[in-house]
């Protein structure tokens, strides 16, 4: 039994795991595991319970069950976070085999006709992705795609990108597969009791109805209230960003050798400049403005075409006056100008430019870097990187390449280039063919019903053994940090429900709102959702709300399902800010944003949503 002080405990976890969420203390994901190990510490969650003894009868078979459901273990094995691992497997099939390539390619050669028809295709293909796959790696192979059909037509990006995390959003609202916050809830309400579960296509009338609306709302309220941006390589003249390296050796006479960089005629350049210098094949690990030459350095020298050949006559540094310097002309070579973005899962999330020691690691400069609404393009290598900082990368094409290989750097300049397996396309398609028409035929009751977990494991499985996807790739597709998260949220949230938390908010949900139309709670209880999850993680959302409205649904006598629908499509509903939801982090930066531009443009969307979702959940899911 628990006692009172462990409830006590329990409610100032709860409140200390939101406000670190908010507060970006540790990561999310650190934060949830620690909630779960502290609801076993302090004795509210049992570990490692055996199963009920046999002969126990009444009362006592009753506190053992709940007991052996309530074991922190038992999280682990929740068809929640499975079912959400396999879905980034199968999203990353249709990825490696070209499906979501062959959409994009498309896509930029039929939308950029008008900017009227970019956006309506754009919404389109990307909500009907996104209710089947995971919804970043569609954001992230279109938002490439976006950005060089604007820089090309001369339009502003920022008109096309918050549009294309919103459809993202929406569309994963379409089946109970397009978004780990709908297989959360539903994978709670199962394990409270199965008739609670949702079909694979339960929520596709209200999720087909949120598209619709958005797609309204975007092409004729939304439109004019997007902003109209400069993205971060926009800054940069294209003039300017057509400039050459040239690389010259310091020779055994030169005058060059003792000095410094600031003492030298080199620092005076006006219209090249010194980036770096190599010294036996290794680059100078000092400040540039602490670095001495020495006999045989190499110094690498970027300017644009005319302005480095026309060195010889006022910095003395080609054949004219190599007599004066004593440097000895190597090669020239194009200089590349790029965007990336950091990442989820980046490495170079949390460190500065100067602890990573950029320029010497990855032989490629840092122009400027967009940061929460702010282009900086000076005093930036002591800010330490997040996911969703963009960087203006300028070096030689080959080190972009290899920058931009790596799983911390996403291009936004051009789509990446991957060879992908086109002929296993059939099968990755016939994986999520085989997913859609079982959990249809599932739902409708043709065929016996059949987990979705149960599915999802047979699917992940088909495109392993068919090589859509090798066994490294697929452990590299799965969100490891959305994973821990969701099991330790679980956690907390069977914590609630096994310690009898949730049965006393439940009780005074229902006397506070006492007497007032069910229908009206279930609104309240979507607006709270959406609030939350403009705050913290919407997987967090879901995984506590949705025991607590259960309880809310079974004291008021009245079917918990519309309660479920209400926190699941509303813990979905981010558009008022860049931090509620992945991809509007990922277009934040990329599109030059402010923070206010998100509040501009979705909190309009979200009010009208939770209209639609207000009246119509009660139509869908009967009381």
């Amino acid at each position: 039994m628990v006692e009172t002080w462990q409830q006590i405990a329990l409610g100032v976890l709860v409140l200390l795991v939101f406000t670190s969420f908010i507060k970006e203390w540790v990561s999310p994901e650190v934060v949830a595991l620690g909630a779960l190990v502290t609801c076993v510490l302090i004795g509210v969650l049992p570990i490692a319970v055996p199963s009920p003894a046999p002969g126990l009868e009444g009362e006592a078979l009753t506190n053992a069950l709940r007991r052996f459901n309530a074991d922190a273990l038992r999280v682990f094995a929740h068809p929640a976070p499975i079912t959400v691992a396999c879905m980034f497997v199968l999203s990353a099939a249709l990825e490696r085999t070209g499906v979501i390539e062959v959409l994009g390619h498309w896509f930029e050669r039929t939308a950029g006709t008008s900017p009227t028809r970019m956006l309506v295709i754009m919404i389109v293909i990307v909500a009907g992705l996104s209710g089947f796959m995971n919804n970043t790696p569609v954001v992230v192979v279109f938002l490439p795609i976006v950005l060089g059909i604007c820089r090309r037509k001369d339009w502003a990006a920022s008109k096309y990108l918050i549009p294309l995390s919103y459809a993202a959003i929406v569309g994963g609202t379409i089946t109970i597969i397009g978004t780990s916050t709908n297989l959360v809830a539903s994978g709670i309400a199962a394990s409270y009791d199965p008739n609670y579960a949702f079909g694979f296509f339960d929520v596709t009338p209200l999720g087909i109805v949120f598209v619709a609306v958005t797609f309204v709302y975007l092409l004729t309220i939304g439109k004019k209230l997007l902003p109209d941006r400069v993205t971060l390589a926009a800054l940069i003249d294209s003039k300017d960003a057509r400039e050459f390296i040239t690389r010259a050796f310091v020779s055994q006479e030169s005058p060059l050798i003792g000095q410094s960089f600031l003492e030298s005629s080199l620092k005076k350049m006006k219209k090249a400049r010194v980036i770096d210098v190599v010294r036996d094949g290794n680059r100078v690990r000092e400040s540039l403005n602490e670095v001495v030459f020495e006999e045989g350095d190499e110094i690498i020298i970027k300017g644009r075409l005319g302005d480095l050949m026309g060195l010889s006559e006022k910095d003395g540094i080609t054949q004219d006056t190599s007599d004066q310097l004593g440097l000895e002309d190597v090669r020239t070579e194009s200089a590349v100008m790029m965007e990336g973005i950091i990442g989820p899962d980046s490495s170079l999330a949390g460190k500065s430019l100067k602890e990573l020691n950029f320029r010497q690691r990855f032989g490629v400069i840092i122009v400027a870097v967009h940061r929460r609404g702010r282009n900086l393009q000076e005093r930036f290598e002591d800010v330490k990187l997040a996911f969703g900082d963009t960087l203006l990368v300028q070096g030689p094409a080959r080190r972009m390449q290899q920058l931009f290989e790596l799983k911390d750097f996403v291009n936004l300049s051009e789509p990446k280039e991957v060879a992908i397996r086109a002929k296993k396309a059939p099968f990755a398609i016939a994986a999520i063919l085989a997913f859609m028409v079982l959990g249809l035929l599932s739902g409708i009751n043709l065929i016996p019903p059949i987990p979705i977990v149960q599915v999802a494991l047979c699917a992940a499985v088909f495109v392993l053994l068919t090589g859509c996807i090798d066994p490294s790739e697929a452990y590299q597709s799965v969100e490891w940090k959305v994973l821990f998260l969701i099991i330790g949220m679980l956690g907390l949230g069977q914590a609630l429900q096994y310690s009898g938390v949730a049965d006393l908010l439940a009780i005074k949900v229902v006397e506070t709102t006492h007497g007032m139309d069910p229908r009206i709670l279930i609104s309240l209880l979507y607006l709270l959702s959406a609030i939350l999850t403009e705050m913290v993680s919407n997987n967090a959302v879901a995984a506590l709300l949705t025991p607590l409205v259960i309880i809310v649904g079974i004291q008021l006598g009245v079917d918990p399902k519309p309660f479920i629908a209400a926190v699941m499509f509303g813990s979905s509903a981010s558009f008022a800010t860049p931090i509620g939801y992945q991809t509007n982090t990922f277009v934040y930066g990329a599109g030059g944003y402010k923070f206010g531009d998100f509040f501009r443009a979705g909190f309009p969307l979200a009010v009208i949503l939770w209209i639609v979702a207000s009246i119509l959940i009660p139509v869908i899911w009967p009381l």
